[in-house]
């Protein structure tokens, strides 16, 4: 299970990294062209949205890694399915039920994650 958890923090982590970086270091014009949910949104919330992402990807690796306060890892894990929640809900409420599947996807892993650590291989 450990072994599991570890290759899902990881792949999940450089997901949420890179789609973080992308948000912070792209002009919001160039965002908005490729997301239609970030048409809709002030270009604070987009730069907020990729920080927490990034955050949420060191939160995945870094405490569990180091040992340093490791139960931040399913912490991490539960913000960024908190985090994707938000996204479901815009995709849906901008009416994009393409756009749901990855959102989805990330949320089930993040769950995995966070269910994976306070139930399944406690952490301390």
């Amino acid at each position: 299970m450990t072994i599991a958890l570890w290759i899902v923090q990881i792949l999940l982590a450089l997901a949420f990294a890179a789609s973080g970086f992308e948000k912070v270091s792209q002009p919001v014009e160039k965002i908005r062209a490729r997301m239609n949910w970030a048409r809709h949104t002030a270009p604070p919330v987009i730069r907020l949205i990729g920080s927490l992402e990034i955050c949420g990807a060191l939160g995945l690796i870094v405490p569990k890694a180091t040992g340093y306060l490791p139960w931040l890892t399913p912490v991490a894990a539960v913000g960024l399915a908190l985090t994707m929640m938000g996204a479901i809900l815009t995709h849906v409420r901008l009416q994009e039920a393409k756009a749901v599947s990855v959102p989805v996807v990330l949320l089930l892993l993040a769950l995995f994650i966070a269910v994976g650590y306070f139930v399944f291989v406690p952490v301390g």
